[in-house]
């Protein structure tokens, strides 16, 4: 799927698929963009992905040939941001967003002058999404974090901003600014699902993509039913670490069976 593509499905909100990278492993990044997810999308806020790491991991998805390379970037700074795109992202998610103000300040840090403030040095990203930056300003996508309090507060003004393309729920986050004591706290449950309500309803509004990181393909079928158009699947720390959970209790149990038997 080629960037501009991708981006017009987004702006459409048809449902997207993707999944979440959190380690620097290009090999493994390589495989998990054969899979046939649209997106994949780095962690480059709180994975273990330096900058080496983001250029080899947007190259080995898109040798990877089926997705597009997505980066949730370290913060909402043109610097950061610009870094990404020019690295090849086809779109960043920018973390923090309080107000509409810092929202139009992530637009702008991705497009182009005269609409934008981004610097001109398409180092790969001119391979990918094409130099002409007017090329490259329709066809990058700019998804605005929304997992304070004041976020919340604010969705409505944030959703509004002009060249936004969608907001992005980050439910960890998300669960402590309603005020839980962690990321499933279920004293928090009827407050996170409202708010989760609460940013849909603003994406629609506004014709936005409605954005949310999930934990399952189950999960994400479920909200995607709810009127979420992007969603990401878990991540390969996460995967990693269940599947090897899984095989090694496998085995416990049969080495238990066999103690018990003697």
């Amino acid at each position: 799927m080629k960037a501009a593509e991708f981006a017009a499905k987004v702006r459409r909100r048809e449902t997207v698929v993707g999944y979440w990278v959190q380690l620097d492993s290009p090999p493994s990044t390589e495989r998990l963009a054969r899979l046939g997810y649209d997106y994949v999308s780095l962690d480059a806020q709180h994975g273990l992905i330096g900058y080496a790491g983001m250029l080899a991991a947007l190259t080995a998805i898109d040798a990877g040939g089926r997705s597009i390379g997505m980066v949730r970037v370290e913060a909402n700074d043109i610097t950061p941001i610009g870094r990404a795109l020019d690295a090849g992202a086809a779109g960043v998610i920018v973390p923090l967003i309080n107000t509409a103000e810092d929202a139009a300040k992530a637009v702008a840090a991705s497009r182009y002058p005269p609409v934008g403030a981004r610097s001109l040095g398409p180092t790969r990203s001119g391979l990918r999404i094409g130099p002409a930056p007017a090329e490259a300003n329709a066809s990058v996508i700019v998804l605005a974090m929304i997992e304070t309090a004041a976020g919340l507060a604010n969705v409505e003004e944030i959703a509004a901003t002009p060249g936004l393309d969608g907001l992005y729920i980050g439910p960890a986050d998300m669960a402590l600014a309603v005020g839980g004591a962690g990321p499933a706290d279920p004293e928090v449950a009827t407050a996170f699902e409202a708010a989760l309500a609460r940013v849909r309803r603003a994406c629609e509004a506004n014709g936005l993509a409605a954005g949310l990181h999930t934990r399952s393909g189950e999960e994400a079928a479920k909200r995607a039913s709810e009127g979420f158009t992007l969603l990401t699947v878990a991540s390969d720390i996460n995967h990693l670490e269940a599947a090897a959970a899984a095989h090694l209790a496998a085995v416990d149990r049969m080495r238990s069976a066999t103690t018990t038997s003697r």
